[in-house]
Order: C-alpha cells, then structure tokens, then sequence
C-alpha cells in the first residue's frame, strides 16, 4: 500500500495557451540532434561516428569516455550531416537528416517469462548497448546513473506541474503494457522499491494506476509537488552515500518497448504551449526532434522565445532548435525584450507574483490564467533575505542558507544544508520568486558539481 502526501507550500504558475486535448499528425522532422549539453556529469564525449556516415534508430553516435559503456544512440535512422564542435573541440551535437525509413538496430527480444530469469548484468548490457540507459538519473547531482551502482529505490514522477506541463494521460495513452514490462526490468535493479507518484486531484491513468509490482503513492499540492525530488524526500529522503534512481515514464514505456520488441523506439508526443501560439495542442514527434515542423504557420507573432522543457527549467533553443532529450513539451512565449517604466513596481491586475504588493489582484483570482513575457524586471542585485525560498519550497531544507553557503564554496555547510536532496527543478520556484533576480538553478548546478568533482 502506497503512501498519501499532502503538501501545502509551493507556488503554482497558471499561464496562458494550454495543449488542447488532441494529439495532431504533423509532418516528420527533418533533422534530429542529439547533445551531450543535456546530459549532466558527462566526461569528454567521443564520437563514434562521422559526417556522411549512415546510422539505424539505436546505432551508437558517441559515448562517454569516462564510462565507455554509457553511449549516445540516434533516435531514427538517416545520414549523419553535422558534427557540432566549440571551444577546444567539445561536442555540441550530433545531427541527423531523417531518411523516414525508421530502420532501427535489432536488439534482443523477451517474453514476460524471460525477464523475470534475466540477471542484473543482462539487463544492464541490453539498457546501455541501446542507449536506453540515458533514461536513469541518479541522485544526488541529477547526472547519468552509474552502471555499477545499486539504487536503495527507483522514482517514476506520473505526474507534472511546471508550468503549462502536458497532461501525462494523453502522453502515455495506450501504452500500459510497455509501462508494465519497464517496471518488471527496474524491480531487478534496485534492492529496494519502484516508487510511482501520481497526483490525487488530476485524472490517473490507468498506465499507472493498474501496474503491478510497484509502490504507487499520491501527493496533493502546488508545484513543485510533481518534481522528483520533493517527492523522494517525504518518501525515503536521501542522505549522504545515498544512492537513487528517478526516470520519467517515457523512459519506463522505452525500456518495455526495448525488450518486447527489441528495438530502441524514440518516438514520443510533445505539447506544443504557449500564449504565441496559434494552436496549442498534441503533436506525434522524436525525440531530440527540430521544431520547425512544430510551429510552421503556428505563432501569433515573431517575437518569441522558444524553449525546450517548461518555462522555469527550460532551455532557450531558438527558432531553429531541437527538442531536448529529456522534454517533451515546447513553450513559447513573448520574449521580453522591452524596458517598461517603473514597471517592476507597479501593481496591476494582470501581474502574477507570489509578492502581494507586485501581483496585488493575481492571488484573488488563482484560476486566471496569465499571458507572460521573459523580461525579468531587473538585474542581479545584492542577496535580499525576504524568506519566500521558503514558502515555495515543500522541503524540510533551508535553500537560503543552502545557497548562501553555495556562493560561499562550504562545502560542509552544503552538505549539512540538504544540497543532496535537490537538483535544479526542486528550486527552479525560488530562481521566479526572488527579488535579488539570481540565477539560483545555475548556482545549485556550480554547488552540486563542486561536491562531485572534489
């Protein structure tokens, strides 16, 4: 029996341009890019492969030199057209012009049966060769699992509440025997539990609701209430030498679909959202997927900003970008590229803060949903102790404090502050809510990537 969380403090951002409930057929991306900058902990990747050359959806295109086995795979089949490189030759990306074909690697196929008799080893070779192991981030640090490593429990999050996140029931629809069987291969790789989260006032899919052999608990509240690591640590919070795994279920479905029917299947629904455009709904894509497709004669204007993932921890990838590995939603928005008088400190009934005398109406109407910009009001300034860090963070940790000993480089006082327990999205809330305009995820990444590489 799963365990009932109620939590009452967070922050939840109610913008503008929801996915409608339809998924869409668009035309098939030209190109697909995979890079290693969405990848955390990677050392050095080395490319396996050359321009020109031609690759299957599951053939290898670079691994990492630290752990060889640990390889990049292409999520469709084509011809290798670019190899991205910047300063001192470090790999950006590896491009693929689609040839539509779908032609994938063969990889071995099991019955349910035969799962259950697979050894650790067995499964672990099938997951890395595939590039399916991608999917597994360990905490602490948020970076790539380690093969060698046994994770005291593995986390699925069935549930989302970023900004405009898409609904998980219409992403997955369908697809519960794959969940299934993904869930059969996790039990054999943790000495503990598989955890699955799911929320207690959205719909639950039956992909979730129904599945055996895991733990399913539910968790009521604001965001961040759907971020892994809330989750985990009013479940079995991690301490040091702690070791666990957290995987989104596309990457659960990806293991199923990997070992009954032996291929390594990349293709997934994105939620287009956003207040620019025109129609916001469901698209059938792949992953790592370009995007013009997906916003071809679909914007309300040409000033925006288009980002990979969701508002909060998002990535800015520009009108010709590419999908990140791990994101399936796109959002755009108006870019704020303006300056506005005094702005900052002028009430007014269409301003969302968690600030009263700055959102004066928008608590009073917590249903209204909100047509946002990326203009921050302001530059960094002085460390403004006002004590919302935590008010949104539903967390027995003092992020203030963590992130004042981060700018400090104290490394024990990191440690005795709870930096273990959270990756940049648990405190993506606290970067929207702070009036000192910090980057605060990209000081907890300098932190977290201090205490690993010390």
């Amino acid at each position: 029996m799963g365990k009932f969380i109620r939590l009452k403090k967070g922050f939840t951002i109610n913008l503008a341009g929801k996915a409608s409930p339809k998924i869409a057929e668009v035309e098939p991306p030209e190109t697909v890019s995979i890079k290693p900058t969405d990848f955390h902990g990677v050392y050095m990747p080395k490319v396996m492969v050359k321009e020109g050359d031609t690759v299957k959806a599951g053939t290898a295109l670079f691994h990492d030199k630290k752990f060889e086995k640990i390889v990049f795979t292409a999520p469709v089949s084509g011809e290798v057209v670019e190899i991205k490189r910047g300063e001192k030759r470090k790999l950006l990306e590896v491009k693929i012009l689609a040839d539509k074909k779908s032609d994938h690697e063969n990889f071995r196929k099991y019955t349910v049966s035969e799962i259950a008799n697979l050894s650790v080893d067995e499964i672990k070779g099938q997951l890395l060769a595939s590039g399916v192991w991608l999917n597994f981030i360990q905490r602490p640090f948020g970076i790539i699992a380690d093969p060698a490593m046994v994770p005291k429990a593995i986390h699925i999050s069935a549930f989302d509440t970023s900004p405009l996140a898409p609904d998980y029931s219409i992403l997955f629809r369908g697809q519960d025997q794959f969940f299934q069987v993904g869930v059969d291969v996790l039990r054999k790789l943790t000495s503990g539990v598989v955890n699955v989260n799911t929320h207690t006032t959205s719909e639950i899919s039956t992909v979730f609701s129904q599945v055996k052999g895991a733990e399913v608990n539910k968790f009521s509240g604001p965001h961040p209430v759907g971020c892994t690591g809330v989750q985990i640590h009013h479940l079995d919070p991690i301490n040091k030498g702690d070791i666990v795994w957290t995987i989104n279920p596309f990457g659960v479905i990806q293991i199923g679909k990997l070992f009954a029917n032996g291929i390594y299947d990349a293709s997934r629904v994105v939620a287009v959202v956003g207040s620019e455009v025109k129609t916001p709904q469901y698209y059938k894509s792949v992953t790592g997927a370009s995007i013009k497709k997906l916003v071809a004669n679909n914007l309300l204007s040409e000033n925006v900003r288009f980002i990979s993932g969701n508002a909060l921890t998002g990535t800015n990838i520009g009108a010709d970008g590419h999908l990140g590995f791990y994101d399936q939603q796109l959002t755009i928005l108006p870019e704020g590229n303006h300056h506005e008088f005094i702005g900052w400190i002028t009430p007014g009934a269409n301003k969302l803060s968690m600030h009263r005398a700055w959102g004066l109406f928008s608590f009073l109407t917590p249903y209204k949903e909100f047509k946002l910009d990326t203009n921050t009001h302001g530059e960094p300034r002085a460390f403004v102790e006002t004590g919302v860090f935590e008010k949104v963070v539903p967390m027995d940790i003092l992020p203030t404090h963590l992130i004042k000993s981060i700018l400090a480089e104290d490394i024990d006082e990191m440690e005795a502050l709870g930096i273990y327990e959270v990756i940049e999205e648990d405190l993506a809330l606290c970067e929207f809510v702070d009036v000192s305009k910090h980057n605060v995820q990209e000081i907890l990444r300098e932190g977290l990537d201090l205490i690993r590489t010390s």
